[in-house]
């Protein structure tokens, strides 16, 4: 999270210097994305430090389901910062196009963009492998930022090219239609997360295990609930054994466990 912090805070100044050099709609729009990022980030990396505490008498789940807030603040973030492009790009189109040094400005821009694509695909594979929300959701909003600066030098070329100036709020307005999307996925996938959604792949998946385990110890079972942290996945289930002896119980419990509890199952982690 601290490399793309830094990165982040080296994009919003390069950006925004690029942006008062050009007065472009289209490099506005650039630059608010990376002023969204950097906020973001700081964000992120609060909670990514809070989802590692361990759990608490207060919070005895632990702290991990600040990962779902965390990629819905960067969602609000992105879709706050597509309104201000559209609002900026309809105000400069009205008032008047005045573009300055665009060949530079298109040169640094795709100079950002390839950096940022670098980074974003590093923070997203990385968020997959250690399965964190908050590391994925940076990485796609950092490739968002750079699909963004590849999109405005499209739109700066063809300004060059054709001398038709509203390419440039166009393009503006086309980069704040996709982080808008891009934004609004986020805070849905945190909507869903946040509320505890029961994938039913996934609960086909434990049931059939259970069915298989309980099958073979003669137990029975129900009440199956499970929620997902972010990192890890949570299952309550209520047994039900056959007899009251409790040295019975004790041992098709152990043998219960042991079942539960090979590589490809989830078990619950000790605090």
């Amino acid at each position: 999270m601290r490399l793309s912090l830094i990165v982040g805070l080296a994009m919003l100044i390069g950006k925004t210097t690029i942006y008062f050099m050009t007065h472009s709609a289209a490099i506005f729009s650039d630059a608010a994305e990376s002023v969204v990022h950097v906020i973001a980030v700081g964000f992120a990396a609060f909670s990514l430090r809070l989802s590692t505490k361990s759990a608490s008498p207060q919070f005895l789940y632990g702290y991990e389901r600040i990962t779902f807030f965390s990629a819905g603040f960067e969602g609000a973030m992105i879709i706050v910062a597509a309104v201000a492009i559209l609002i900026e790009a309809i105000r400069k189109w009205i008032a008047g196009l005045q573009l300055e040094h665009l060949g530079t400005g298109a040169l640094l821009v795709l100079v950002a963009g390839i950096l940022n694509a670098g980074l974003g695909y590093y923070l997203l594979r990385l968020g997959r492998r250690t399965n964190s929300l908050i590391l994925e959701a940076d990485g796609k909003h950092v490739l968002t930022d750079s699909w963004t600066s590849f999109g405005v030098v499209v739109g700066l070329g063809l300004v060059l090219l054709t001398h038709w100036k509203p390419f440039d709020p166009l393009v503006a307005i086309a980069v704040a239609a996709n982080i808008l999307w891009s934004g609004g996925h986020l805070v849905w996938r945190s909507a869903v997360g946040l509320l505890d959604y029961s994938d039913p792949k996934a609960g086909r998946r434990i049931r059939d295990k259970l069915d298989a385990i309980c099958s073979e110890l003669s137990i029975e079972y129900h009440g199956v609930r499970f929620r997902t942290t972010g990192y890890r996945q949570i299952i309550e289930v209520h047994l039900l054994f056959p007899t009251r002896h409790r040295s019975v119980k004790l041992t098709a419990w152990q043998q219960f466990w042991r079942n539960a509890c090979q590589p490809n199952w989830e078990c619950p982690r000790k605090s």
